[in-house]
């Protein structure tokens, strides 16, 4: 992989005319059957390829994406998330998005535009052609600036379960859809607030009214603890978890965590998580990888250890192996910001091919 983050490619503004080249569209037009004519208008000629790349089919120098059941939600999930957020903050990339669909990318993961300001929106037009085909999830941030180990008041806990229904409703509006698939507490630190019993209520009160199907939540600190208390309670479906082949990664220094257990070591918890009907998905699985540009360590071999001879022989990049890695050691999917197509294929090659480094 290019790098979490990293931008292997320019991000494509539709709204200012396109991003893609001529070529491409020349070539999605000719496979519809378009004339040249829609050249003079380039909103309908937009319109055409992106429409045109989501009918297309994946492309055969592309491995079969692998599919894996999310938990208690029952949905085939790709193992490749395309993670929204990031990639959509500076613009539309519907090129991008409808590569990644053709290819069997089925699971798009955004968020809030309080903290991805308008990725949401440039997200929205691709929606507009793949909203049923597709698991749509977004998160918002509850940024309480609470300790890890710290109890929540009750008058907290409302006041999270409050916002956290106004950014659903946000979500919803810059989206252009009526429901999403999941809402995710985002960034969840604190056994306290995956405990609420407000926050349990806010869903309910979300999910009777239709704007969401399954709840879940994303941590990048104090994880095991967060997940932890998550199963006792019974009521998540999915869990995203910045987790890495040596163990816990952290957020406050680009790392791993210190004294985490590793990933083999954490079988159990992740277990325990699967019983319970959580879907896991893996983040930052090879951020520690990426130069410190890109908030990692800039060690391209800090997970070598954890691997053996046969898969350090494999053919796959660093961050390829980190995620084929986490793929077959507990988690059902892995979510990625991808920037370029470049970044796009390395990252779906690791997801596809996973299985056979493993049998």
């Amino acid at each position: 992989m290019i790098g979490a983050g990293e931008q292997g490619g320019q991000t494509v503004d539709q709204d200012n005319g396109g991003g893609a080249t001529r070529r491409k569209f020349m070539q999605l037009l000719g496979m519809l059957g378009i004339g040249g004519q829609f050249l003079l208008r380039p909103r309908d000629l937009i319109a055409a390829v992106n429409e045109a790349a989501g009918s297309l089919g994946p492309d055969p120098s592309w491995p079969q994406m692998k599919y894996r059941t999310l938990g208690r939600t029952g949905y085939r999930a790709s193992r490749l998330i395309f993670g929204c957020g990031s990639a959509l903050r500076k613009g539309r990339a519907d090129e991008l998005l409808n590569t990644a669909f053709s290819a069997g990318i089925n699971v798009f993961d955004v968020g809030t535009r309080r903290y991805y300001p308008d990725s949401e929106r440039n997200l929205a037009p691709f929606l507009k052609q793949t909203r049923d085909k597709i698991f749509l999830i977004s998160k918002g941030i509850l940024e309480l600036d609470e300790k890890p180990d710290e109890v929540l008041s009750l008058q907290q806990q409302k006041a999270a379960a409050a916002t956290w229904l106004e950014m659903l409703d946000e979500s919803l509006t810059d989206l252009g859809v009526d429901h999403v698939d999941a809402y995710y507490m985002m960034a969840t630190n604190n056994p306290t607030l995956v405990t609420s019993e407000e926050m349990y209520r806010a869903f309910q009160t979300a999910k009777a009214a239709g704007k969401v199907r399954f709840f879940g939540f994303s941590s990048h600190l104090n994880a095991q603890n967060v997940l932890d208390a998550a199963i006792g309670t019974g009521w998540y479906d999915l869990a995203m978890l910045a987790v890495t082949p040596a163990g816990w990664y952290d957020w406050k220094n680009g790392g791993v965590l210190e004294q985490t257990p590793d990933l083999v070591a954490l079988q159990p918890l992740l277990a325990r998580a699967r019983e319970a009907g959580i879907g896991l998905i893996g983040m930052k699985a090879g951020r520690v990888l990426a130069s410190r540009e890109w908030y990692g360590k800039g060690n391209s071999k800090a997970f070598n250890s954890f691997y053996d001879e046969k898969f350090l022989k494999s053919g796959l990049s660093d961050f390829q192996r980190s995620y084929a890695y986490v793929l077959e050691h507990g988690l059902d999917a892995v979510n990625a910001d991808m920037q370029s197509e470049a970044h796009l294929k390395e990252n779906f090659v690791a997801a596809a091919t996973s299985q056979q480094y493993f049998a």
